[in-house]
């Protein structure tokens, strides 16, 4: 006895470490166990009902060395460390075999043994499965032939793994009272149970009822945040339903989305939105939609109108419903209009409106009547409208406009020379179809989409277009027809390839910098940077491409005089971001880059600007700008730049610092300063915030009801301003459009940048 009693010795006096282990243990066991009391009573998450804390003890200590959480429903058991993630590895995804309903759907049940061919049993012997409860299930199993199946429509392993019905009884073989002709029916009868059993599904775990509201809270900013992505009727959806059963919500009605969660949503986000805009001294308006809206709905879209603050930050103000072409005049009322709305009788705080159109007419008009303001046409739309000059100016444009289109047309049109398609498969080309070709009532001199998109399959089909005039059948056809005759020669030309690569080159760099507008935003500050970008690229490609300078330098003047406003070169000169280092060590603003127009513009619009009595004042104190600049250690400080974590590239640090720089260390300039800080914030695109296709299609149906349309606008309203907030100016379409171009290596979104944009 001895001996044994000195086999396994217990020292009563455990060390420090094993002591403090002791309690840490008993510790998590206590705070675990209270944790799963709360939520037993409503008050903690749903999986406590089915995890039970365990403490595990040292078989030779008897003391706690571990806790451990068991499974109520299989006696599983698992780490305690994270009960969340247990709760969804081993509840949700199905890996206890007991959660859920008290039945397994039949679908999940074990196979049951079917009758032996060779022994010929008539019955098989009772089976019993690892129910859900502690307690066995019993099922009795009905003997079926293939005869019997074969004409309900079941088969004979079918037939004898579903045929399976919950009697309650204790009985070992079932009696049907019309004999065998009663199997497949009752096949049938139980599919159907099992059926409706998956629709209803199984409840899910209770919820208190702040965790419901909180949950609905969070789905009512999801729905109007997605802005029509999501539709009304998709919240009544038996599928949807079934998910919120499934996680223990009720179900909700359309009406609950747009009746006072709506109205209070919107309140909440124009509260915001005002106070915002009250704060700030000044700011820019912001007017996108005059043109058609890319959703393309007709001639139905609204009109968004932002409000950018000098602090960089983008308020939404409201949308207003255009229903067709809005004449300059209308446009300039609803312009008028709007900023008093903002500026009630200090309109002075408008500093100025950028629009994507109507700059010859209504934003001129607002600048004479306002000598404060400076009112920009969308930097963007003049980039897309750059591309339909090309398309209606350039030569070389239309000549590959014109030989495409016999291409296309030809091998679109003649169903023997298409056939020649199917004939060269074999050689890793995918056919999507008919090549695309711009439709008969389209004005290619507005809507230069099409093209792009028939240049893109006509150069995707190059290397089978090549095999198929070389085949011998191809050289039967142009026999009888001289078009395709032209076409094999054109197709053959290397010429003819060089003139499409060339203009698919151009298109796809005007494309990449309006991506990057879009997305970068410039400042008005930032457009001659822009404007030289663009011919410094476009010459490389003339150069490429051994095509003409003088023409295409030509349409790029024009459209850049159209688009040019003298607030580019002023902000360009005041912004400490341009600054540079000349041979003494100063820190001066650019001039030398600019022409003697543009510096005239400066005084100008300087002159302009300010009240008639401080003009020479101004003017005296750019002169000492130009000639002083800036304390090199500040200029610096604001052109300090870091690697953006999303692109990859280097941007400036502080963007606002530019517009402190004059508002703090450069108060000796006062009249001189008034001008810049109100220049260097003022952005020079009007795309924000987008509404989905769908959403568009809605709002149109709405034009004529008063109370809907009230509705959509509110919609809108709190989207905008949930996606302003985050930054993203982008839209759910363009997102998932962007994911599928993604995932096939391909590029085409062409149709969908250029398509229409207005002509300033």
């Amino acid at each position: 006895m001895a001996d044994v009693n000195n086999a396994n010795p217990v020292d009563p006096l455990l060390s420090s470490g094993e002591d403090m282990g002791v309690i840490a243990v008993k510790k998590r066991y206590e705070g675990l166990i209270a944790v799963r009391t709360k939520a037993i009573k409503g008050k903690g998450s749903w999986y406590w009902a089915h995890l039970e804390p365990v403490l595990i003890q040292n078989p030779e200590t008897n003391l706690p060395k571990a806790v451990k959480l068991k499974c109520t429903l299989c006696d599983a058991a698992f780490s305690a460390s994270n009960p969340s993630r247990t709760a969804t590895e081993h509840l949700k995804r199905g890996t206890c075999p007991n959660f859920g309903s008290v039945l397994r759907p039949i679908s999940q049940l074990p196979p049951l043994a079917s009758p032996s061919s060779q022994n010929h049993r008539k019955r098989s012997s009772p089976v019993h499965t690892t129910g859900t409860s502690s307690s066995s299930q019993q099922f009795g199993l009905v003997d079926t032939s293939s005869r019997f199946c074969g004409e309900m429509g079941y088969s004979p392993v079918q037939t004898a793994q579903a045929i399976v019905t919950h009697t309650g009884l204790n009985q070992q073989h079932l009696m049907l009272s019309g004999g065998k002709d009663d199997f497949g029916a009752l096949a049938m009868l139980e599919d159907s149970v099992k059926r409706l059993k998956s629709l209803k599904g199984s409840p899910g775990p209770a919820l208190s009822k702040d965790q419901v509201d909180s949950a609905f809270n969070l789905l009512a900013d999801w729905f109007y945040e997605s802005c029509g992505t999501v539709t009304l009727s998709s919240l009544e959806h038996p599928k949807f339903k079934a998910f919120l059963n499934q996680v223990g919500l009720p179900a909700v009605s359309r009406k609950d989305f747009v009746g006072e969660k709506l109205d209070s949503k919107f309140e909440e986000a124009r509260v915001e939105s005002e106070a915002r805009i009250r704060d700030a001294a000044f700011f820019q308006v912001s007017s996108d939609g005059w043109g058609r809206d890319i959703c393309k709905y007709g001639e139905d879209t609204v009109i968004k109108f932002i409000v950018n603050l000098p602090n960089g930050t983008n308020v939404f103000h409201k949308a207003v419903y255009k229903g067709g072409l809005v004449p300059s005049e209308y446009a300039e009322e609803v312009l008028r209009d709007t900023i008093k709305g903002l500026c009630g009788n200090v309109v002075q705080r408008c500093v100025g409106v950028v629009s994507d159109k109507y700059k010859g007419k209504a934003l001129r008009n607002l600048e004479i009547q306002n000598h404060w303001m400076v009112n920009l046409s969308c930097q963007l739309h003049g980039f897309i409208s750059l591309l339909k000059d090309f398309g209606r100016e350039l030569p070389l444009f239309k000549t590959v406009t014109d030989n495409c289109f016999k291409i296309a047309n030809l091998f679109n049109s003649k169903s023997q020379i298409r056939n020649h398609f199917r004939k060269f498969r074999s050689h890793g080309v995918e056919l999507a179809g008919l090549i695309r070709v711009p439709s008969a009532d389209c004005n290619l001199s507005k809507d230069y989409g099409p093209v792009i998109a028939m240049l893109e399959d006509i150069l995707s089909y190059a290397r089978i277009l090549q095999l198929i005039v070389l085949d011998d059948s191809y050289k039967v056809s142009c026999i009888e027809d001289p078009v395709a005759k032209e076409v094999a020669e054109m197709i053959q030309d290397v010429g003819f390839w060089n003139d499409v690569e060339a203009v698919h080159s151009l298109v796809k760099l005007i494309k990449e910098m309006t991506d990057d507008i879009e997305v970068e935003r410039p400042l008005v500050g930032q457009c001659l940077l822009l404007w030289e970008e663009l011919r410094a690229k476009v010459k490389d490609w003339s150069a490429k491409f051994s095509i003409a300078e003088e023409p295409i330098e030509k349409i790029i003047d024009s459209r850049f005089k159209r688009n040019y406003h003298p607030a580019w070169s002023a902000a360009f000169v005041l912004d400490p971001l341009y600054l540079v280092r000349d041979a003494s060590g100063k820190y001066l603003p650019p001039f030398k880059r600019l022409t003697d127009d543009q510096e005239k513009d400066i005084d100008k619009l300087i002159t302009r600007l300010v009240p008639r009595e401080e003009a020479p004042i101004a003017l005296m104190e750019l002169m000492k700008w130009r000639s002083e600049g800036l304390d090199p250690l500040y200029a610096q400080a604001v052109q300090v730049k870091q690697r953006d974590l999303v692109t990859g590239r280097m941007k400036i640090a502080n963007p606002q610092s530019s517009r402190l720089v004059w508002e703090t260390c450069l108060k000796e300039f006062k009249s001189l300063g008034k001008v810049a800080v109100r220049l260097l914030f003022l952005q020079a695109t009007s795309c924000g915030f987008k509404c989905n296709w769908s959403f568009m299609r809605w709002v149109s149906l709405q034009r004529h009801s008063r109370v809907g349309m009230d509705r959509a606008q509110r919609m809108i309203f709190i989207a905008a301003h949930a996606k302003l907030e985050k930054r993203d100016f982008s839209s759910d379409e363009e997102k998932d459009a962007e994911m599928f171009t993604t995932a096939n290596g391909e590029d085409d979104m062409f149709n969908e940048v250029f398509v229409d944009a207005p002509s300033v």
